[in-house]
Formats: structure tokens, C-alpha cells, sequence
């Protein structure tokens, strides 16, 4: 029975400093679909990261421009292919799971190296991914 006297005095915890947000993230980070990872918004290279640098997984989250979080989906985006611009930057192609919507993200500096290769050299593993896509074009 004393315990519970002494409860009463317990010491308060200090205030924190870190800038969480509800759920315990930083303000801003968003915690990825695919491998639960805790990912920063903010990444070299890119203004607009909605992909996870571990796995590649993204969300539908943004409707015509990169950045703009209007779509209404919310939908679970798998990594698909790679694309390259003419100035040699690395695209990655998402389709949503539940609309079937495709798009193009820039891939950031953080990105993890091992996804990116193997994504890039899918076509050559698979060779009826590699027909589909040529009798698509």
C-alpha cells in the first residue's frame, strides 16, 4: 500500500524538444507502406518526396503536379520500371493498386541503390514484362 501513496509524488517528466507530431514522427514524415519505415519529407533531389527511399513503395497522394496532395484515392503504389530523361535524371514509374493509375517520380539522392538496380534490370529478368511492355508501345 505505500506504493500507491508514493505515486502521487512521482517527479514530472520533462517537457520534450524534438518536434514530434501526433503518432510519435517528426512533423512532416510519413511512415511507409510497404516497409513501416519512419521516411523524412525532405530529400536531396527532390521537392516532393511520396516514395520510400527503403523499398520504393509510394501513395497515391498527388493528382497532376508533384506536390499538390489532391488526389483522392490514397491508394498503395508499387514500383513498376524505371524511366530515363534525356538529361539522364531516373524516373520511377508507379501504379496504383486500387485505380491503376500510373506515374513518374523523381528518385532522390537518399534512395536506396539495391531497389533502384533491380527495378531498372526487371526487364531483363522477366522476359513476358519485357513483351507486354513492347507490345504496349
Amino acid at each position: 500500500m505505500p506504493r500507491q501513496k508514493n505515486r502521487d509524488h512521482r517527479r514530472r517528466q520533462r517537457p520534450k524538444d524534438v518536434p514530434y507530431a501526433r503518432g510519435g514522427r517528426r512533423a512532416g514524415d510519413f511512415r511507409c507502406v510497404g516497409c513501416r519505415l519512419d521516411v523524412p519529407t525532405d530529400a536531396p533531389g527532390t521537392a516532393h518526396r511520396n516514395h520510400c527511399p527503403n523499398c520504393l513503395a509510394s501513395l497515391h497522394v498527388d493528382r497532376r503536379i508533384p506536390g499538390d496532395r489532391a488526389a483522392d484515392c490514397r491508394g498503395r503504389m508499387e514500383a513498376l520500371g524505371m524511366s530515363v530523361r534525356a538529361d539522364g535524371e531516373w524516373l520511377i514509374v508507379h501504379q496504383c493498386l486500387s485505380c491503376g493509375e500510373l506515374s513518374t517520380n523523381r528518385i532522390a539522392g537518399d534512395d536506396n541503390p539495391v531497389p533502384l538496380l533491380r527495378l531498372a534490370l526487371k526487364p531483363l529478368r522477366d522476359a513476358a514484362f519485357a513483351r507486354r511492355t513492347l507490345l504496349n508501345l
